[in-house]
């Protein structure tokens, strides 16, 4: 397997085995992009295995779903660097998913939550005999009160994860930790946080700035997050995701001078970077430069021509203009787009209201 020509990944959390530095140059020699984070244009999204020690299960569970739900390709950390040909591929397998949750019992969610995280030797069917073996030890773990985060977390840290075919797997902990996994006779505690020290200082460095300026960004505190996304521009000044993640918070204080910098920062790093384009139109319209505005909205649709509030919020620009026909033009392209939402709803009566005004002006 190779990188599809074009794709774009995105990287959800960190990898705990690969630099995502050296990973990204892979992805961009094999003629694919790499970027922190989900952009609109993001086809395959790796869940890095650091992930697991910044996000509690629920969360987890959240954004999986919500990633799954869009189309996008989800793929794990190991499945990832074996697409790359950075990591050998495991040997031949043939059993399927749903013959693998009938022999193991494992419920179907967890397993595709801990093959996300590499708890197998395979990260998705077709997978092996070993897989199966692992499956029953982690539905044996499941029944005794372990979740699957607690099992994700805890594998890694006894070597490769098909050494556990032969050892026996347990619930509980000698440290009062019910929900911690150790392997029979007390020999190893496995409760570790994946953290894997294989990259430069700067890269680890770099990867935990980013995800504390994204938890600063998602509890609000967005002066915090705007100097922390600073930092990590400081360190890779390419970084479109970080320009850009910055002058949202720059931009939700009124700094928006600086949010426009940034903007226009994450563009140079990546033209075709859709969301920054449609939020640098949003801020110049809310400062009444609507020709600003006009340009980086029809820019933000030439990239995705599918970009439904791109089209909408050019509807309505060019209504507010006094340019009916195109504000008709645009919330019926709306339309094709999103038929059944609330905007939709008001894109229908912008039409109406276009087409009143058409006739009484032909009538007149």
């Amino acid at each position: 397997m190779t990188v599809p020509a074009g794709g774009i990944f995105g990287v959800v959390g960190a990898l705990a085995a690969f630099p995502l530095r050296l990973a990204a140059r892979e992805v961009e020699r094999q003629q694919g992009q790499l970027r922190r984070g989900v952009t609109r244009r993001t086809s395959h999204v790796v869940f890095g295995r650091i992930y697991l020690a910044k996000a509690g299960d629920a969360e987890i569970e959240r954004r999986v779903a919500a990633e799954r739900a869009t189309g996008r390709k989800l793929i794990s950390e190991n499945g990832f660097l074996r697409l790359l040909g950075l990591m050998k591929a495991p040997e031949a397998s043939a059993l399927s998913r749903q013959s693998l949750l009938d022999q193991s019992r494992l419920a179907a969610s967890d397993l595709d939550l801990l093959s996300l995280f590499d708890a197998f030797e395979h990260d998705g069917e077709p997978y092996s005999f070993r897989d199966l073996i692992l499956a029953r030890k982690y539905a044996g773990l499941v029944a005794g009160g372990a979740s699957w985060g607690a099992i994700a977390r805890s594998v890694h840290r006894s070597g490769p994860v098909a050494s556990l075919t032969a050892k026996s797997l347990n619930v509980g902990s000698q440290h009062g930790r019910a929900d911690a996994i150790y392997l029979e006779g007390g020999q190893s505690e496995l409760d570790g946080q994946l953290l894997f020290d294989l990259g430069s200082p700067d890269d680890d460095t770099l990867e935990e700035l980013f995800a504390d300026a994204e938890a600063a960004e998602e509890a609000e505190h967005h002066e915090q997050a705007a100097a922390l996304y600073q930092r990590c521009l400081a360190i890779d000044p390419s970084d479109a995701i970080a320009a850009f993640n910055r002058a949202n918070c720059l931009r939700a204080v009124g700094r928006a001078a600086e949010a426009a910098h940034d903007y226009a920062r994450a563009i140079k790093c990546d033209p075709g970077f859709v969301e920054a384009w449609f939020n640098l139109a949003g801020l110049m319209s809310d400062q009444s430069r609507e020709a600003s505005a006009r340009r980086h909205l029809q820019k933000a649709i030439a990239l995705d021509a599918n970009y439904a509030d791109a089209v909408f919020n050019l509807a309505r620009l060019e209504f507010d203009a006094g340019n009916l026909a195109e504000a008709r033009r645009n919330w019926s392209r709306y339309l094709e787009l999103d038929a059944s939402s609330e905007w939709a709803r008001m894109a229908a009566k912008g039409i109406q209201f276009v087409d009143l005004q058409l006739a009484q002006k032909s009538a007149g």
